[in-house]
């Protein structure tokens, strides 16, 4: 069975699970208006909009907290959904999100690498469900080796209703994809 709220380290990144006191510290990075600029809901810089995320994301489960090891500084957070036990499991990975500062590198390999290897230990493959106009979550997709699925759904968001493609990564694809361990 999937825990989803485990702790995971990698060489540069330690996730845990998200708890109350991690607000502040999350908040601080989640404040950048330009995280959210092309994201299917721009206006989750805003404390109310995000404490609303934060509120859902512990009363949920599944979400947590990423870390840079180096410094100790929270950087960011991602979540796993409740999983569905249809054709060998499946997990949907998603809701992430990192500071500017580690935009570009490898930081968002090592954190799905990471999710990606505990979870497909336990299922046959993790989802993620992405806006179809948030260009920089598509690319970053493919990047690791994500595979656009022919099945979408529409989102209701504060803007409207908006489209949102389904990428998947099998137990596979994952083994022999760029985030292969």
């Amino acid at each position: 069975m999937l825990d989803r709220q485990p702790v995971l380290e990698g060489e540069r990144l330690l996730l845990r699970p998200l708890v109350p006191d991690d607000w502040d510290a999350l908040f601080a990075v989640a404040s950048d208006p330009e995280l959210w600029a092309i994201h299917p809901q721009p206006n989750r810089w805003q404390e109310p909009v995000f404490r609303q995320f934060f509120a859902d994301a512990l009363e949920r489960g599944g979400a947590l907290v990423v870390i840079e090891k180096a410094s100790g500084a929270v950087i960011g957070s991602s979540q796993y959904k409740p999983v569905d036990p249809a054709q060998g499991g499946s997990v949907e990975i998603g809701w992430t999100f990192l500071a500017r500062s580690h935009w570009g590198g490898s930081f968002n390999r090592e954190l799905k690498r990471l999710m990606l290897a505990h979870a497909l230990r336990h299922v046959a493959r993790a989802e993620f469900r992405v806006g179809e106009c948030n260009l920089r979550s598509c690319r970053a997709m493919e990047k690791i080796g994500g595979r656009l699925t022919d099945r979408s759904m529409m989102v209701d968001t504060p803007t409207g209703p908006m489209r949102h493609v389904i990428y998947e990564i099998t137990r596979e694809s994952f083994a022999s994809g760029p985030l292969s361990p």
